[in-house]
This record gives structure tokens, C-alpha cells and sequence, in this order.
């Protein structure tokens, strides 16, 4: 090590300021916090819009810093153009049509609706992607992880089908993200006989379940705690998730009831 900090011309502590990794600012996790918003908000805006679209909200920085962090969130991987454009929606896959909004569950299984949102870690984010029955608001398929790609999305699906094994009937409503669009996650939902549904273009309160759903996390979790890593974000969001919300916290909208116990007592009436 000496001769190596000679030859050169570094001293040990030099080299090993170097060495040691450069702790992120506050100012850089603001701009990735806003950074994260654009991306799930835009997700077919390459890394030039959006860097339009944050200089647009007060954030100077410039198209080279925004590909960097865009790299490094591993947000690069939803800009694909593979594909032919054969609707109207931007990511060019194939959409379907919304037939939850007129749908009232009158038992489970028969509405699940999807959706994703980012989870701000102390130097980086992660994405949680959760599965809801909308007749009980229960959670019944989540996944956390470092990308946005559609493994993502589609573990939770995997999880849902494993739990429930749901008969003919059953409608899934997401918005229409390319991960509810992609190939992969269609053909699965095909394969189990699952009709499609997704928002209107541009309205996110066609999925206000899940809208409502992601309101209640945040706030009564994650708001509330500061995750070391992604291990300990994903023991405590999936203990809030099963324990918590799913088993003890009351819904007015199920008469005060938790979700599971909504359920049961919805099959003991039956």
C-alpha cells in the first residue's frame, strides 16, 4: 500500500477518501425524491423530457445528471421502444379497457385492482407493488424491490394467485403502466381466465382503491419510519401489510371491521 500511494503521489488517507463511498446529499435525495414522482407520473418520459419536466418545477440540473440518477434507480428500464404502436397509450402496448368503474364486489374474487408506488430509503428508493381484493381492501399479493420492471408487478400477481386460486369470473383493473401492460403480466392473467381492465387515459381516480390504499401506508407506516436498507423496509412494510392492516386496522368503509375479518364474516353469511 505504501509504495502504491508513492508511485502515486497519495497518502494512505487520501486513498482511502477515495476509496470510501460519497454520501448522498440532501439536496440530491430531494431532487431523486421528485425525480421518482415524474417517472411513476410519466412513465413513458425518457431522461430529456424529464429533465424538462424538473427543470419545469424549479430544480436546475441537467440531462447528464438525470440519466446518472436515472441509472442509478434503476428507472432506465421502463423507456422501451420495441414495441409497435397499435393504441393510443404511450408506452405503445396494448391496452383494455376499463370495466371496474361500473363494478360494485358483492364477494371476493371478483374485483382485484394493482398498483405501485416508491418508497424513499435513506440513500436510495425502492418499489412496492400490491395486489388489493376491492370487495375487502385486503392485501392479497404485494413485492418489494430495486427496479420498476415487470417482475416486479408480477410477483405480487403470483403471490395473489397462490393465496386466492380464483374461479372464472374475476376482473383485474390496474392503470395502464407497462407493467400491467407487458406481455408477460397480460399472458399470466390470460392464463387463469382473468379479464383486463385499466384506467381512462390520464385519470388515476379509476383506481381509487388502491389510490386510497396507498394513502393509508404511507401515512401509518412509512411516513412514520426511516428504513436502513431494503431488508428492514421490507420486515416492516410486509408486518404492516399482513399483521396490521390486513388483520387489526378497522375500514370505515367495512362497517369498522378489518379486512380479514370482513371476509370471514362476509362467508359465514353466505
Amino acid at each position: 500500500m505504501n509504495a502504491l500511494c508513492q508511485m502515486t503521489g497519495l497518502s494512505r488517507a487520501g486513498y482511502y477518501r477515495w476509496q470510501a463511498p460519497r454520501a448522498t446529499l440532501p439536496v440530491e435525495m430531494e431532487l431523486r425524491h421528485e425525480l421518482q414522482k415524474v417517472a411513476l407520473e410519466w412513465p413513458a418520459y425518457g431522461y430529456r423530457r424529464i429533465t424538462a419536466e424538473l427543470q419545469y418545477r424549479g430544480f436546475e440540473v441537467n440531462h447528464k445528471r438525470v440519466l446518472r440518477l436515472m441509472r442509478e434507480d434503476n428507472l432506465l428500464c421502463l423507456r422501451q421502444r420495441s414495441f409497435v404502436i397499435t393504441t393510443d397509450s404511450r408506452h405503445g402496448l396494448p391496452v383494455y379497457p376499463n370495466l371496474a368503474r361500473e363494478m360494485t364486489p358483492a364477494a371476493v374474487n371478483r374485483l382485484w385492482v394493482a398498483d405501485i408506488t416508491y418508497i424513499r430509503l435513506r440513500t436510495e428508493f425502492v418499489y412496492l407493488a400490491v395486489l388489493l381484493d376491492a370487495f375487502s381492501r385486503k392485501v392479497i399479493g404485494w413485492a418489494l424491490g430495486r427496479t420498476l420492471e415487470a417482475k416486479l408487478a408480477l410477483a405480487a400477481l403470483r403471490m395473489a394467485l397462490a393465496q386466492r386460486q380464483p374461479a372464472a369470473g374475476l376482473v383485474h383493473h390496474s392503470d395502464r403502466g407497462v407493467q400491467y401492460a407487458s406481455g408477460d403480466y397480460t399472458e399470466l392473467l390470460k392464463e387463469h381466465g382473468i379479464t383486463i381492465s385499466m384506467s381512462r387515459k390520464g385519470n388515476p381516480y379509476d383506481n381509487g382503491a388502491c389510490e386510497s390504499f396507498m394513502k393509508t401506508l404511507k401515512y401509518e407506516e412509512i411516513y412514520r419510519n426511516e428504513y436502513r436498507d431494503l431488508n428492514e423496509a421490507y420486515s416492516c412494510i410486509g408486518e404492516f401489510l399482513e399483521r396490521v392492516y390486513n388483520e387489526r386496522r378497522l375500514h370505515s368503509a367495512l362497517g369498522y371491521l378489518p379486512p380479514s375479518e370482513f371476509e370471514q364474516n362476509a362467508q359465514e353469511s353466505r
